[in-house]
């Protein structure tokens, strides 16, 4: 270990570093214990992490492989973005803005049904090999052979395992060809290019060196990374530590740090201790009332970045009950959507009601919502259910997910519907609507990340095969039992509409037809991702389809000033 901190100081410095380290390494069980007024009461202290370190306190509590192909949420998102490049980049204040990555330029062809990248000379892999066409090729080959949860938005585009090496080509050492098999909208194809763990490039060479029977290093990559990216994976160890160093030979030039070290951590009152005393320079997942008063504390930035995934209430068709029209519309009656956006959501999310992000131009306005219990019970009469009945409520157990059941537990139950809540793991709430075992769900998901409305409908009502066999798991809408031909084709027509005002208004047509049909997910949160940092943090900027690179991240040498908000 203490090859990981050689540049430490020495003599009584290294001894603070020393205890530091004792203390980070078991993820703040100590400090957990303080009481809130003691952690009201710490006042900020110069740095204690090394200087040439980012040192963050994260929830990996979904973080369940490294494997491009297959590693799904958030948080793996931003750890592949540097340490992996793409072809293509979203710039992060205006996402519909495409730049270059490992490829410095592209064309689309006159038919919309071709891309050819151009791809830089000079990229090397952490290995030392260069970056060819003939890795950009493979990785995404290697994907469709997989056939992971990461396969499916090029399943959806028409690309199967059979077709890859057809369709996706090396035409030379720099140029990749990649021939859309079906009609779709190129935008979508780029955006997913550039947003999806998926389309990291990989290194073909030694990715293969470590394959074994066949499963073209998928074990390895668990763990493991094989990429060109701004830093290289030093180790990972589930639920407790991700630390990876400055690659020097990067294409941009080196990082500006030489180490980020993530640490483990869901306990919020440590998070922010830590924050204020110098043992973190960076925390994610903090509580609102840690947040304000992190907030107004001098040497604190509050950064927040809209994401384009819905923090939601879904409830499984496969159940009996969820299966009537009616009481899924009870359901959506029996959630206090503006209660849960005031007391619950500032720093998690912000409130919207429909399956298309904010702030695109399709986006249609508030559906208005609101807890009406007499709605409710009405309906559930109507449907033979005028006693109520039992149901659960699985949900993660961090914030603001098992604070958004209490609220929906407490509702339901005013109108007789007797909910237990479930908490869990990522892995054992979302398991179980991959499984499509569970009655209701309080989670987060959905597309978002491409700034298109084909990313969210895509994910939240699509689907093109309700059988159990036909296992869509990577789709919300499968997972739900939720099967609309209407809505399916109206989705498929709306992705291959040219002409853009004529595609907007069939978007908008899409989430009223959602409305209508009562979709069993409700979105409730559009969410908010809140990193709270010391201002000796420099050059941070948060990504909204979380591609969030840590390139150009520094560390000034003093504290410069009072608290700021991002």
């Amino acid at each position: 270990m203490p090859s990981q901190f050689e540049s430490m100081p020495s003599s009584p410095a290294l001894l603070h570093r020393r205890q530091w380290m004792a203390m980070a390494l078991t993820a703040g069980a100590a400090t957990a214990l303080w009481p809130a007024a003691h952690a009201v009461a710490v006042q900020v202290t110069p740095s204690a992490t090394p200087q040439d370190q980012l040192i963050m306190g994260i929830s990996m509590n979904n973080l369940l492989s490294l494997d491009p192909a297959g590693a799904t949420g958030n948080g793996v998102v931003e750890i592949a973005a540097n340490l992996y490049d793409f072809l293509i980049e979203l710039h992060p204040e205006d996402t519909t803005r495409i730049e270059p990555g490992l490829a410095q330029r592209w064309e689309v062809g006159a038919d919309g049904r071709s891309l050819v990248f151009h791809l830089r000379e000079g990229a090397r892999f952490q290995s030392g090999a260069p970056v060819t066409a003939q890795d950009a090729a493979w990785s995404l080959h290697r994907v469709l052979r997989l056939n992971l949860a990461l396969a499916t938005p090029w399943k959806g585009y028409g690309f199967t395992a059979k077709n890859a090496e057809r369709q996706i080509r090396a035409l030379d050492e720099r140029t990749l060809r990649i021939d859309l098999p079906i009609a779709t909208d190129p935008k979508m194809v780029l955006y997913t290019l550039a947003t999806s763990v998926s389309a990291a490039v990989l290194d073909r060479q030694t990715v293969l060196l470590h394959e074994k029977d066949g499963d073209l290093g998928a074990a390895w990559l668990n763990t493991h990374a094989a990429g060109s990216g701004a830093f290289r994976l030093d180790q990972w160890r589930a639920k407790e530590i991700l630390m990876m160093s400055r690659f020097d030979g990067y294409w941009r030039g080196p990082a500006r740090l030489r180490r980020v070290v993530m640490r483990h951590m869901t306990e919020s009152q440590s998070l922010r201790l830590m924050l204020a005393r110098g043992d973190l320079d960076m925390a994610t997942g903090l509580s609102v009332p840690d947040i304000q008063a992190l907030k107004t504390t001098p040497g604190m930035v509050v950064h927040t970045v809209q994401r384009g995934t819905m923090y939601y209430v879904a409830m499984s068709m496969q159940d009996s009950k969820f299966a009537d029209p009616r009481v899924r519309q009870a359901v959506r009656s029996l959630i206090d959507y503006q209660g849960i956006d005031r007391a619950v959501m500032p720093f998690y999310g912000r409130l919207q009601q429909r399956p298309v992000p904010l702030g695109l131009s399709a986006t249609l306005p508030q559906p208005g919502y609101v807890l009406d219990v007499p709605a409710a019970r009405a309906l559930l009469a109507q449907a033979g259910l005028g006693d109520g009945f039992d149901t659960t409520i699985r949900v993660v157990a961090e914030a603001p997910f098992i604070n958004i059941a209490t609220s929906v537990q407490s509702t339901l139950a005013q109108a007789g519907i007797r909910a237990s809540v479930l908490p869990g793991t990522g892995n054992q709430v979302y398991g179980a609507m991959r499984e499509r075992k569970f009655e209701i769900v309080v989670g987060r998901g959905g597309g978002g990340a491409e700034p298109h409305p084909h990313s969210s409908l895509r994910a939240l009502a699509y689907n093109t095969d309700n059988r159990d066999a036909a296992r869509l798991t990577n789709f919300q809408g499968w997972r739900t039992g939720f099967y609309s031909p209407r809505l399916n084709g109206m989705i498929e027509q709306a992705l291959l509409e040219p002409d853009p005002g004529a595609q907007q208004r069939a978007y908008q047509a899409i989430q009223r037809v959602y409305e209508e049909e009562v979709g069993p997910i409700l979105p409730i949160s559009q969410m908010v991702e809140t990193v709270v940092y010391r201002n000796t943090v420099q050059g941070y900027v948060g990504h909204p389809s979380a591609t969030t690179r840590l390139h150009g991240v520094f560390k000034a040498s003093a504290p410069l000033g009072a608290a700021g908000h991002g």
